[in-house]
């Protein structure tokens, strides 16, 4: 009894006083634990192998929104269909909109895609542009200097270690920037076609060549009509990415009619087992697309 009394006190003084964060996505999640380590709570509202753009709300969600001192979200209403309501039901007025405990990573990025316009006509159209900017991996180190900087403000009296942590994976990524980039600089100029908008930033970062989307219009599932549309103007394409929440079947007739390879890749940490952590996940993208 006393060594249960003392494993409970134990447990109690290590988790008092750490900084209760949630994150929308693993991604986030991953950036969090690398750069608060054991000074924050943290809890992932999604998982890596769901659709990102409807995450399904659940009360488990809303007990721990009510208690957070921080809320980090990926922005650029990706979140539109899922975290409103979830907000609202957590009665917590630290993580708002416009609040100290609300962080958005988009507002650290420039974003690309974004139209002048947007109408139904559109499909599921981002008004603020792509939102998927976390698979460009030069975009990580700007992300992870924001965390830091919000957790700081938020726990000032950790911040040196935040620091600290924040100085140790800058180093270790920017070592494995310059291996990403050596390994992706030779899929410049690779046609690809895609299902969903998904990895514009990484084609754009490493000047591969996007021919088409599964998709006719973002959201809109694909259509016989435009599939053979798709197949009569396609060239050259050597990759049809697949991401791991879609139907495969399409993808498959595609690169069968193509001569193409469909690869599935990971979008976000856990999307598929070998992608542990931010660094495992563009490692696994770099091996599924050099194989």
């Amino acid at each position: 009894m006393r060594w249960f009394v003392f494993l409970f006190f134990l447990f109690f003084s290590l988790s008092f006083g750490q900084l209760k964060v949630v994150a929308t996505y693993p991604w986030i999640g991953s950036l969090v634990k690398e750069i608060g380590k054991d000074k924050v709570s943290l809890y992932v509202i999604a998982k890596g192998t769901e659709d990102p753009h409807f995450v399904v709300p659940k009360p488990s969600h809303i007990a721990k929104l009510r208690d957070a001192d921080l809320l980090i979200i990926q922005g650029a209403q990706l979140e539109i269909g899922f975290l409103p309501p979830l907000l609202q039901q957590s009665n917590n007025p630290r993580i708002q909109p416009g609040r100290e405990g609300l962080l958005d990573l988009s507002q650290f990025v420039a974003l690309i895609e974004k139209p002048a316009s947007v109408s139904r006509a559109m499909g599921d159209v981002h008004p603020e542009g792509n939102p998927h900017y976390q698979l460009d991996p030069h975009n990580i180190p700007v992300l992870a200097k924001a965390v830091e900087k919000k957790l700081c403000e938020l726990d000032q009296s950790n911040c040196a270690y935040y620091g600290t942590n924040l100085e140790n994976f800058l180093s270790l990524w920017n070592t494995k920037l310059k291996e990403w980039d050596r390994d992706f600089e030779k899929l410049r100029s690779t046609r690809v076609i895609e299902y969903h908008k998904l990895y514009d930033y990484l084609l754009n970062r490493y000047g591969m060549v996007l021919v088409g989307t599964l998709e006719p219009l973002p959201g809109i599932p694909p259509t016989a009509t435009h599939i053979e549309e798709l197949l009569k103007t396609a060239q050259k394409v050597k990759y049809i990415l697949q991401d791991v929440y879609h139907e495969k079947r399409t993808a498959q007739y595609v690169a069968k009619k193509l001569n193409a390879k469909m690869v599935v890749l990971p979008h976000d940490v856990g999307a598929v087992p070998e992608a542990k952590d931010l660094f495992s996940l563009f490692d696994e993208i770099v091996r599924r697309l050099s194989q």
